[in-house]
């Protein structure tokens, strides 16, 4: 370890972490008076108000793993004693060297859920009139040109939202003063928008966000709010993206508890990487640790409040609904998280697996300190939500009698995957398809119980050499 410092050099630190983000990690001992972040080395420095806050903040973290936003990241004194003023620019990057100007350059990075010029004008018009846009595709990534009536609008605009994500957890804005001394635009489009003249031609039909399927940003979030919060705000407008605008019923998207509790489960058939394959179908898996003192509980970290959120909702048993009806009562309607049928709420039954009907709450500890008794999923290539995070978040459900499985061998026969499955339960029925050229089953158990069991069982199971997925399907009927 190099000699104490003032300074501490942070690793890891992703394009999906702010400034914010680190100081809560570093503020509990002591006051962080500088900040530099070196985006391009996914790397920080922050110097602490005196050496003994550095010492002691290191000192808990030999023993500790920090994590932010579900990524380990990792620390040490630096080598340098004191960050200068030029260098930490109170929490700018270290290569900024443009002068201030009335034109910012915005670089969006880790970019999941599209950005449009209505989006970036919701967002930036709250620090002065925003005159001019022009967005375009570079090596760096998606880019923007926003274009200020003055100097001192841009750089109010630049000291707020340098840093901070868009939506919660990704869309980070990355700003920089641009040399130009004004922009040109041609044409009000998608693509580029003059907010001084709006009779410009627009070349093409301009397609709106709420054209695309996702909601006004300044509608229903209010962007435009300097006092909001930022991060209420980037989860708002994540949700509004990933369910198209319609949040489930009762799910609020505020919650920042990421780690539940779970308990009533099946001692004798339960371990943590069934419980990883049901619960990682609402959100991505820190670690699970089975409690030794009490073999039926277990704790189960997810990435972020949303995604706990949604898995509470899904599974837990709705006990302050006045009736519960079984899911084949509501298989004539949609499945949705309540209908009103003769004036009386009806509720999802929640999950039943192995024989018990599962109890899931949020927990009191914030997160699962890493040990040998907790299995880390931080990193694991099955957690789904690394990808296609938009698609998964509108396929979440209830547990339903119905299981889809992808990543089939394309020689599979039908014949193949019920005796891979049918030890679960009763089947129904079966249909084998390909979507673009992949081998896909719908697989219908007699029970949402055995579908489960199925799930929880089989998902990333190997069959005839693939390593196949399975998740619940919320249609009806094959």
């Amino acid at each position: 370890m190099a000699e104490p410092s003032k300074v501490i050099h942070i690793r890891n630190v992703g394009h999906e972490i702010a400034e914010s983000d680190l100081l809560q990690l570093l503020q509990p001992f002591g006051l962080v008076s500088k900040i530099v972040m070196l985006r391009a080395k996914n790397q920080a420095l922050l110097q602490m108000e005196d050496i003994h806050a550095s010492v002691s903040a290191l000192q808990y973290y030999s023993s500790v793993q920090p994590s932010v936003r579900g990524r380990n990241v990792y620390m040490q004194f630096s080598s340098h004693q004191e960050l200068t003023t030029d260098q930490s620019s109170h929490g700018r990057n270290s290569d900024q060297e443009s002068e201030p100007n009335r034109i910012l350059l915005v670089t969006i990075h880790h970019m999941i859920y599209p950005i449009t010029v209505e989006v970036l004008h919701q967002v930036f018009k709250a620090y002065g009139f925003v005159e001019k846009i022009v967005t375009f595709q570079k090596s760096a990534g998606f880019q923007a040109l926003i274009q200020y009536n003055s100097r001192q609008e841009a750089v109010e605009a630049f000291g707020s939202l340098h840093g901070r994500n868009i939506y919660d957890g990704c869309c980070q804005l990355d700003i920089q003063y641009s040399n130009l001394s004004e922009l040109q635009v041609h044409y009000n489009n998608d693509r580029s928008r003059d907010f001084t003249n709006p009779s410009l031609p627009t070349e093409q039909r301009p397609r709106t966000s709420q054209q695309q399927g996702y909601p006004d940003p300044a509608s229903l979030y209010a962007f435009q709010q300097p006092g909001a919060s930022y991060a209420q705000m980037g989860r708002a407008a994540m949700i509004a993206a990933a369910f198209g605008g319609t949040l489930p019923h009762g799910v609020t998207g505020t919650n920042e508890r990421c780690t539940l509790i779970v308990s009533n489960l099946n001692t004798d058939k339960i371990d943590e990487d069934k419980l990883f394959n049901l619960f990682s179908l609402y959100g991505n898996i820190v670690r699970i640790k089975i409690l030794r003192n009490k073999p039926d509980h277990a704790l189960v970290e997810m990435a972020d409040g949303l995604q706990a959120e949604l898995a509470v909702h899904y599974l837990k048993v709705h006990s302050d609904s006045p009736v519960l009806f079984s899911i084949a009562f509501l298989s004539s309607v949609h499945i949705c998280d309540y209908c009103l049928l003769f004036g009386m709420p009806i509720f999802l039954q929640g999950a039943i697996l192995f024989g018990k009907k599962l109890e899931v709450n949020y927990s009191k500890y914030p997160n699962i300190t890493p040990a040998p008794d907790a299995h880390d999923y931080l990193n694991s290539s099955l957690n789904r939500f690394n990808s296609n995070v938009v698609k998964n978040y509108r396929h979440c459900c209830a547990p339903t009698k119905m299981i889809h499985i992808s990543a089939l061998p394309q020689e599979i026969s039908e014949e193949a995957i019920l005796n891979h499955v049918s030890e679960h339960g009763s089947v129904i029925n079966t249909k084998l398809f390909e979507v673009n050229g992949k081998r896909q089953a719908l697989v219908m158990f007699e029970t949402e119980e055995a579908a489960t069991e199925a799930l929880v069982s089989k998902h990333a199971s190997t069959l005839e050499g693939n390593t196949i997925r399975i998740s619940f399907s919320q249609m009806q009927s094959i």
